[in-house]
């Protein structure tokens, strides 16, 4: 069994206990993963602190150039890094897995390296020049989660090295060995001064360490909103920077007679990518009284050509659910809607055996008073709803208290494009759902977080701005 350390100011830390680390697809014990504690984050905030002054002073030129390096570390190790994944969280070898994922990294770390936030001249005049200045923030503090941990670890570290911050990593402790192993690469490598990434594993008692903690500037952080409002309430105290991605319960409408037979492929992947276990899948689906059937019925046609397995075996597209929990949840919002009255189309049967393999599952006539319509579910099943009048769909998807990403699907796309614009989300789409690019922003509104991530907009998110006045 491979061993892991924490990294700290450069150097490998070995801790005295150790947690399980367990592949949801078997039930395997995976590896034995550092347990970090509360003076270990202090030591790497510290370490972190140190390296801030002459990092951030480090030109811009010399920081874009690190993070080439560190996508050409990713790329040499993919096959590495995406095999770690799997083992971790269950993502397919096959599809949009893992080697996707890894992937990603390459490409967001590399668009990030281009990006900038030069001087803005505001004002140029004979009597005066005012110039607004772009500073890093200090030192970032990282929370990311178990669905897509190198992905969401990239999407933090690499808008905060190319500001200028330094960095202290917390993974999701279901997920810590891919952003352990890249940490540790790096490291080793050479590609940046000691103490500018740290990574510490550990329990909530660490996590509200990060929280409250004085030198500490920023936290970014993905995961559920009750986390996210705890994080927020806590940090309060010392006044940090926020950038929140919170849970979505994203919404689709298929308008009135949309042809929808060749659209099950894209509407399939922007529901059950990753098991459902992403925050911008279509987790509610919105049909047409007069098109409920077909849709339904195409859903759970295409649904059955999907293989859900072990994510090591190469022919299978979706892998387990990540960790008990979240199999334990999905189980009961499955029984909770069938003891309401819907019809379970396919899947909805708790399989027996080791593992979080969950199978594809389509549930219809699914109502607003059951839980797997009024709770992010966050896993691999889709409730279809019926309506009459396109209105009161529109407003049942913008009931709910989340806001991250919504879509809408018609036979014109600017006669769809109308009804997203009236969806209340951070993004919405037309005639797909889920669609990401590392030049385009992303972020929630309502309680579905703050801040954006993603482009020269979320590369300010870790800046503050400064002003520079001169009279002439």
């Amino acid at each position: 069994m491979m061993t892991y350390s924490l990294t700290i100011d450069g150097k490998a830390v070995d801790t005295q206990e150790t947690f399980d680390v367990i592949n949801p697809a078997t039930g395997d014990v995976v590896a034995a993963c550092p347990q970090g504690s509360v003076a270990d984050m202090d030591n790497a905030v510290a370490a972190a602190r140190r390296s801030f002054p002459a990092w951030a002073a480090t030109p811009a030129s010399e920081r874009q150039e690190a993070l080439g390096k560190i996508a050409d570390l990713i790329e040499a190790n993919q096959q590495e890094l995406a095999a770690l994944i799997t083992a971790e969280q269950g993502k397919p070898q096959a599809g949009p897995g893992a080697p996707f994922e890894v992937g990603g990294c390459i490409a967001w770390t590399r668009v990030t390296q281009g990006l900038s936030t030069g001087p803005e001249v505001l004002i140029d005049s004979d009597e005066e020049r005012v110039e607004l200045i772009r500073e890093p923030v200090g030192v970032v503090a990282s929370i990311t989660p178990w669905n897509w941990p190198l992905m969401i670890a990239v999407w933090h570290i690499m808008p905060a090295l190319r500001a200028g911050c330094t960095v202290v990593m917390k993974p999701s402790p279901y997920t810590p060995l891919s952003t352990l192993k890249l940490v540790q690469l790096i490291n080793e490598a050479g590609i940046l001064p000691a103490g500018v990434l740290n990574v510490v594993t550990g329990d909530a008692e660490v996590g509200d360490r990060i929280s409250s903690h004085p030198d500490i500037d920023k936290i970014a952080f993905t995961g559920s909103i009750a986390t996210g409002r705890r994080i927020m309430e806590r940090a309060g105290s010392t006044l940090k920077r926020l950038t929140l991605e919170l849970g979505g319960n994203d919404a689709g409408i298929v308008l009135p007679g949309t042809d929808m037979s060749g659209r099950m492929e894209d509407l399939f992947w922007g529901s059950f990518i990753n098991a459902g276990q992403t925050c911008s899948c279509l987790k509610r689906l919105y049909v047409h009284d007069e098109d409920y059937d077909a849709v339904c019925e195409g859903l759970a046609e295409f649904v059955g050509g999907i293989k859900v397995g072990n994510g090591a075996e190469p022919d299978t597209l979706i892998g387990p659910l990540s960790n008990k929990m979240q199999f334990d949840k999905i189980v009961e919002l499955v029984e909770d809607a069938r003891a309401k009255g819907a019809r379970i189309l396919t899947g909805g049967e708790t399989p027996n055996g080791k593992g979080y393999i969950y199978p594809l599952t389509i549930i219809a006539d699914a109502t607003e008073d059951m839980r797997v319509v009024a709770e992010e579910q966050f896993g691999p099943i889709l409730p279809v709803i019926r309506y009459t009048n396109l209105g009161d769909a529109i407003a049942q998807a913008n009931a709910l208290e989340v806001g991250l990403g919504a879509s809408a699907w018609g036979n014109d796309p600017e006669e769809a494009a109308k009804v997203a614009r009236k969806l209340v989300a951070g993004t919405r789409w037309v005639n797909r759902h889920g669609v990401l690019n590392p030049t385009v922003p992303m972020g929630g509104v309502k309680q579905s977080g703050i801040g954006v991530e993603f482009g020269e907009e979320g590369l300010r998110e870790y800046t503050t701005v400064q002003i520079l006045s001169m009279a002439k």
